[in-house]
């Protein structure tokens, strides 16, 4: 009986091997392996034709402290990232409130508020390359309203808002997480607030925000993190070369420029290593900033 039982295990261990061994295998030859490949390969000078040569810090004293193109990049990033969070969250939020009443075809409008975000993201850069022209369909929107529309793409001061304009085209996930989250409050929380004779614009900020506060921190942090890494919707606009005057020029597009185009394959692994440290720097402030506005059902708050 003892020995049927060990047996068993064996095979019951060798199975779950097995089973496993796709997705370890995965993470150690797609994840694991180049993350450390690439934290070596931060402190060296290397074009990929040469063997690679040991700088010690070099590369981050030159982008720290050498690499104008790097601190403006971080600056347009970060601006980027904030201004299209701020868009996407408060889209997100009123497109959210009017999908949740119980309106006549309500399904249809939830479909087609999320199909944009399955659409590939090349698509819809060159489609927005159309709408940012000078003659695009924006600036002739703005111009029937009495407004002289920028050249969005070609102007430095406009490039930034144009893409944050552009990010609002996928808040089809976020609006449906919020979706969700707003089917999840309880009827009765509004049942006692129309008792009271809360208007609903007291009821919307005093419960239905409060209640969401969970889906909008991950909506918040998963904007942050996809605004540090935004890449491709650059290259397509920019068409790789960061705007005007570089105003448009974003950490990963340094990066490719770097890796791609000049082969400093050391230097762009330090980039990657330095942004790989923002992310998580602004993700720990937003986790701890949390606790001050992040309201959980099951928390009791003294």
């Amino acid at each position: 009986m003892g020995r049927s039982i060990a047996k068993a295990r064996v095979t019951e261990a060798r199975w779950f091997w097995v089973f496993v061994a796709p997705w370890v295998l995965g993470f150690l030859g797609l994840t694991l392996i180049p993350m450390v490949t690439s934290i070596v390969m931060s402190f060296t000078e290397w074009d990929i034709f040469n063997p690679p040569r040991f700088i010690g810090l070099g590369n981050y004293v030159e982008l720290i402290g050498n690499d104008p193109i790097f601190a403006q990049a971080i600056g347009n990033t970060v601006f980027y990232a904030i201004v299209s969070n701020v868009v996407v969250m408060a889209a997100s939020l009123f497109v959210a409130y009017f999908l949740n009443k119980s309106l006549r075809g309500i399904n249809a409008y939830r479909i087609l508020i999320y199909l944009p975000s399955v659409i590939p993201m090349v698509a819809i850069a060159m489609l927005f390359r159309r709408v940012f022209s000078p003659n695009g369909f924006l600036n002739q929107v703005l111009a029937l309203i009495g407004i002289n529309g920028p050249a969005w793409l070609l102007d430095p001061d406009a490039v930034l808002w144009a893409l944050a304009i552009m990010s609002m085209w996928g808040i089809g996930g976020s609006t449906i997480l919020l979706l969700a989250g707003m089917k999840g409050i309880p009827n009765a929380l509004y049942e006692a607030a129309e008792i009271d004779g809360a208007t609903p614009l007291r009821v919307y900020f005093r419960i239905t925000l409060p209640m969401l506060s969970p889906v909008i921190l991950f909506n918040l942090i998963m904007g942050l993190i996809r605004g540090l890494q935004v890449f491709g919707e650059v290259f397509v606009l920019t068409r790789g070369l960061g705007g005007p005057d570089r105003a448009s020029t974003m950490i990963v597009l340094h990066l490719y420029n770097h890796a791609f185009r000049y082969f400093n394959m050391g230097y762009a692994s330090s980039i990657a290593w330095v942004l790989f440290l923002m992310i998580m720097v602004l993700t720990v402030v937003v986790f701890r900033s949390s606790a001050m506005w992040v309201y959980y059902e099951s928390e009791v708050k003294r």
